[in-house]
């Protein structure tokens, strides 16, 4: 048994990613890699998420340019996977930035769990301190996708 491998179309994409939740996303700094699981929404060609402050904000703050990776395992064998190539943007807390604040909270808050990976730290912070809540979006530059298709 093998495998056809299958290059997805910008719609078939559009479709994994609005179907998804769950993405590893690559940041890089100084010339090193950093990869983080986050959940995330997708509309009208941006990616939605929120994170607490830590590495993935600094790095991304101070290179905006990542990668999304989304995966989809099969019933079966097979796999599909689209790779998203971006701009990340903050939107600070300020009336310039409201709308893409509410936008972003509004499409992650439909499910329960939205805020779990990006509000977990592991450190303890001290007792009164409010973090700030980091809300951002990651601009599509080039989506690209495959699929590998089992074949008897």
């Amino acid at each position: 048994m093998g495998y056809i491998l299958k290059d997805l179309t910008q719609a078939e994409c559009s479709t994994i990613l609005e179907q998804s939740r769950f993405g590893h996303l690559a940041c890089c700094n100084e010339g090193r890699p950093y990869v983080v699981p986050i959940y995330f929404a997708y509309a009208k060609g941006t990616i939605y998420s929120f994170s607490m402050p830590g590495r993935k904000v600094d790095w991304m703050r101070a290179n905006e340019n990542v990668c999304l990776q989304i995966d989809q395992r099969g019933t079966g064998r097979g796999w599909t996977s689209v790779v998203v190539d971006g701009r990340f943007e903050e939107f600070p807390d300020t009336d310039l930035w409201r709308s893409e604040r509410l936008q972003a909270w509004s499409l992650l808050q439909k499910h329960f769990d939205w805020w779990e990976i990006g509000a977990l730290k592991p450190q303890a912070r001290p007792p009164g301190s409010l973090p700030e809540h980091i809300f951002y979006g990651i601009s599509l530059r080039e989506v690209t996708g495959r699929t590998a298709i089992p074949v008897d």
